[in-house]
């Protein structure tokens, strides 16, 4: 990896980054839920990104207890990693994705490093992550991260233990 890797919280300065990125670098499957619109990266399927990535401004006491932060490389954007809140009380669910360009450089693993300080600063204590058997490169990154990985028909169930 070349090139310091930092998160910034989302906010409107890199949202139209991030969604370059994602048009550029990613399927829309993979950096949002699905919506009603044509395929591929319509209009409709942008509007959608932004009003998806703007309810989580708020952070985790907001509505959509998640806090989701740009994952900057040399200081471009290069993808998004957040964490969610669960119900269980000092637990956040974590997920991220990396524009295809960003991919097997080690950014995945820094990113998720300086997230799980954050998380620590936030008092959570355990940080879940859901994944497939089939995705080599994110349970290599959860195990570098500690992560105990329990399987089960080819979902995988990892968690970060990170506070006692």
């Amino acid at each position: 990896m070349t090139g310091r890797v930092r998160l910034t919280p989302m906010d409107e300065q890199v949202l139209e980054p991030l969604l370059s990125v994602a048009v550029a670098e990613a399927e829309p499957g993979e950096v949002m839920p699905p919506v009603e619109a044509p395929a591929g990266w319509s209009q409709a399927r942008r509007d959608a990104f932004r009003e998806f990535y703007r309810a989580s401004f708020a952070g985790l006491d907001g509505p959509t207890r998640t806090l989701m932060y740009a994952i900057l490389a040399d200081e471009d954007v290069v993808g998004m990693i957040r964490m969610s809140r669960r119900d269980e009380p000092g637990m956040v669910e974590t997920g991220m994705w990396l524009g295809q360009s960003a991919r097997g450089q080690g950014i995945g693993l820094a990113a998720l490093r300086e997230l799980l300080v954050e998380a620590e600063r936030n008092g959570v204590s355990v940080v879940v992550a859901e994944t497939t058997a089939a995705n080599a490169a994110a349970l290599g990154v959860l195990r570098k991260c500690g992560a105990v990985l329990h399987h089960d028909d080819g979902a995988v169930h990892a968690e970060i233990r990170l506070l006692p």
